[in-house]
């Protein structure tokens, strides 16, 4: 705090101290506060702030410059370039943070990309497997019917010409038995040996009337 040249020469010479007992016959001296420097005086009003006192304008103003001086010294020096250092280097992370994002963004795109397309190509290729796999399964079971049809009409026409044999050697057969039947019968009735050609003959006659 300062203590104003007009206090200070108002302030009466004293070997007292301020605590102490005035000599006879004189006035007690003016105290001066220590908290403010500016004397107190009973009996002259009140005392005078000391931001507020004229004649402490120009040290208040020469100090005010300096602080201001060296506040702004410091921000430019100190704080500033700090501030500055930190933004930046945010605003490098947050730019790095972003070119990760977009290149990570871009490889899951082509990784996308190229399960997708391995879809497209494994469903293609699983739709030509199928398709190849019923025309070969179609194939083989024409090739397979066709060998059993075959295979069927071999069989009928083999058994046809077996029932035919049969059929020819049984009506041989019917011949002779109807002759030695004949033979037999006539030998039983009348007791006479007949020729053979003349059995036969009858037994072709018999025939042919059966026929007609």
């Amino acid at each position: 705090m300062f203590v104003t040249e007009a206090l200070a020469q108002s302030a009466p010479a004293t070997s007292e101290t301020n605590t102490g007992t005035p000599a006879i016959g004189q006035t007690a001296p003016e105290a001066t506060h220590t908290e403010t420097g500016v004397a107190h005086d009973a009996g002259h009003g009140s005392p005078v702030f000391p931001p507020f006192d004229q004649s402490t304008y120009a040290s208040q103003l020469l100090w005010l410059a300096i602080t201001f001086g060296l506040f702004y010294v410091l921000m430019k020096k100190v704080i500033v370039p700090r501030v500055g250092g930190i933004l930046e280097d945010r605003h490098g992370r947050i730019a790095q943070d972003l070119d990760e994002a977009s290149r990570l963004k871009a490889e899951a795109d082509a990784a996308i990309e190229t399960y997708e397309k391995e879809l497209s190509a494994a469903r293609a290729k699983a739709g030509s497997i199928a398709a190849a796999a019923r025309e070969a399964a179609k194939v083989k079971a024409d090739a397979d019917r066709a060998a059993i049809e075959a295979d069927l009409s071999q069989k009928v026409a083999a058994a046809e010409a077996r029932i035919e044999t049969i059929k020819q050697q049984a009506f041989a057969d019917v011949g002779t038995i109807a002759e030695e039947t004949a033979t037999a019968i006539v030998d039983q009735l009348i007791g006479l040996k007949v020729k053979d050609t003349d059995v036969k003959a009858a037994v072709a006659a018999v025939s042919v009337v059966k026929g007609a």
